[in-house]
């Protein structure tokens, strides 16, 4: 019975502690809920789209996680929202930065909103809006999110290259797709890589 009590104080203290400590610390920790569409105006889809480049390059740069959940929440639903609005646009309506923009969004946001747009990202690689390297990117990470093995060798996982599909051939896809040697890729990781 004793030690029913000690450790019930001792709980119940724990629990108060983090309660505080979450309290006075609210404004650190970031929410970032659902995916939502948001209010955009197809007429500034230009200056939305460089905004939000701008805004995933610099919290890539920097080393805030807080920012980071909080920036590329927001630039996913500015994203998706304008795909929704306005349609996917085409480098006869933004630039090539801005276009950009749209596969950074999709490439940082949840695996289920990748594969929705997965067909329009397909085709504006086709257009040439955005590159192989691009679908070649999205594709693997999509793959990866599944469960399956990766075609072109872009995704690692716990510091170690995520399983791929046909290993014996994968430097003639990554080749197709404008990407470098895979053992290439992966020295800069620390990696090694033997297709035999």
């Amino acid at each position: 019975m004793k030690k029913a009590k000690v450790f019930l104080i001792i709980f119940v203290s724990l629990f108060l502690m983090v309660s505080l400590f979450l309290y006075i610390n609210r404004d650190k920790f970031a929410y970032v809920g659902s995916v939502d569409y948001v209010e955009v105006d197809c007429n500034m889809m230009s200056e939305i789209l460089s905004e939000v480049y701008i805004s995933d390059q610099k919290i890539r740069r920097e080393n805030n996680l807080i920012k980071y959940a909080k920036e590329d929440h927001r630039n996913q639903e500015l994203i998706i929202s304008i795909i929704e609005k306005c349609g996917m646009p085409t480098l006869n309506e933004v630039n090539q930065q801005q276009m950009n923009a749209i596969w950074l969004g999709l490439q940082h946001t949840e695996n289920k909103f990748r594969v929705k747009y997965f067909p329009l990202i397909e085709k504006a690689v086709k257009n040439g809006d955005l590159s192989k390297e691009q679908y070649a990117l999205m594709k693997d990470r999509i793959l990866m999110d599944e469960g399956k093995p990766q075609m072109y060798g872009s995704q690692l996982k716990n510091g170690k290259l995520y399983k791929l599909d046909a290993p014996e051939t994968v430097n003639a896809r990554r080749q197709e797709m404008g990407l470098e040697p895979l053992e290439d890729y992966l020295k800069r990781f620390d990696i090694s890589f033997d297709a035999n």
